[in-house]
C-alpha cells in the first residue's frame, strides 16, 4: 500500500464510522421515517450506498458483488432485481425498502467495506492510473473511480444523518 491507498482507506473507513452512527439504535419505522413523506428514508439511503460500493468496486476488482456472493440480496428480501443499486429509484421504489433492521444495514455495510479495503490493500499508486470506463470523456481512471465513489457514498451518509437528526425533533 501507498499513501494513497491509505487515504482511501482512511475515507471509506470514514463512510463506515457515519453509517454506524446514523442507524445505532433504530428500529425499523425509524429506519423508513420519509421527512414529508417524500424524502429518501434512511434505510433506503444506507442500502443505496453500500449498493453502489459494493457494484463500483467489484467492478474494478473483477469479483463478484457481496451482495450475491453472500446472499445478502436474499437476506434483504427487497422486490428489486438482484444488480439493483437504487439509481434512478422514484418515490415509489424508495418505500419499498421498509421494515430492514439496523443490524442487516450495517452487517452487509460492513462486508462490503472489509471487501473494499482488501482490494485496496493489493493496490500501487501506479494502479490508480488505470482505465476502468472508456465510455466517459476522458476515460474514468482508477483512482477517479474510487474516489467518486467515496464522495457519492458520503453524500449519502450525510443525508441519512440528516434524517437521522430531524427524527429527534
Amino acid at each position: 500500500m501507498s499513501a494513497s491507498t491509505d487515504l482511501l482507506v482512511d475515507a471509506f473507513g470514514r463512510i463506515r464510522e457515519v453509517v454506524e452512527e446514523v442507524v445505532d439504535g433504530l428500529g425499523p419505522e425509524e429506519l423508513d421515517s420519509r421527512p414529508d413523506g417524500r424524502a429518501n428514508s434512511i434505510a433506503w439511503l444506507v442500502w443505496h450506498l453500500t449498493r453502489v460500493q459494493d457494484d463500483h468496486i467489484a467492478g474494478v476488482a473483477g469479483t463478484e458483488q457481496i451482495w450475491t456472493a453472500d446472499e445478502w440480496y436474499e437476506a434483504f428480501g427487497l422486490p428489486f432485481p438482484e444488480a439493483d443499486i437504487g439509481y434512478g429509484h422514484a418515490r415509489k421504489d424508495v418505500s419499498k425498502v421498509r421494515g430492514l433492521s439496523a443490524e442487516l444495514l450495517t452487517g452487509y455495510h460492513a462486508a462490503v467495506h472489509e471487501s473494499t479495503a482488501r482490494y485496496l490493500a493489493t493496490l500501487a499508486v501506479k494502479d490508480l492510473g488505470r482505465v476502468v470506463d472508456r465510455s466517459w470523456s476522458p476515460p474514468v481512471t482508477l483512482g477517479v473511480r474510487l474516489v467518486s465513489v467515496v464522495s457519492d457514498d458520503l453524500q449519502h451518509a450525510g443525508q441519512a444523518a440528516y434524517v437521522r437528526g430531524l427524527l429527534g425533533r
